[in-house]
């Protein structure tokens, strides 16, 4: 018995060690920064709920956006001001209930300038309902 046991080990250390399996939410953030990156304004608003919130915060666009039709010029003036982009995420992560599901990432959109951003994202009925834009210029990622 205490040699089965033992023999068990490797596989949870192994089950552990395995990276997490992304979920639906974390695959519609991965699109939803692609396509801030590839400057596709459309793709980001048919991602966004109608009344979803953008919270920008720090930097020239610094604010709060309560509307896709708020939100539409953020996102058209900061992929003009960056030209072609590069996102890279890093630390993605994802929790989910019936209720909803929040992603957080961290995310440098490389363009005219690298911006680091912490970004939270939260889904609710496959659309994004709330996000935070949180400008990290100090961020290691």
């Amino acid at each position: 018995m205490k040699t089965a046991s033992l023999a068990l080990v490797p596989l949870a250390l192994a089950a552990l060690s395995a990276p997490a399996v992304a979920g639906p939410a974390a695959d519609m953030a991965q699109a939803h920064i692609a396509a801030i990156a590839k400057g596709d304004v459309a793709a980001v608003m048919a991602s966004t709920a109608p009344g979803a919130t953008l919270h920008w915060i720090g930097g020239p666009l610094d604010g709060t956006y309560a509307s896709v039709d708020a939100q539409k010029p953020v996102w058209t003036k900061f992929t003009s001001a960056q030209g072609d982009q590069k996102a890279t995420v890093s630390d993605l992560s994802e929790a989910a209930n019936p209720k909803g599901a929040t992603v957080t990432a961290n995310v440098v959109f490389a363009g005219k300038n690298a911006v680091k951003v912490r970004y939270v994202m939260l889904y609710t009925d496959g659309k994004l309902v709330d996000e935070i834009w949180q400008v990290d210029p100090n961020g290691k990622y």
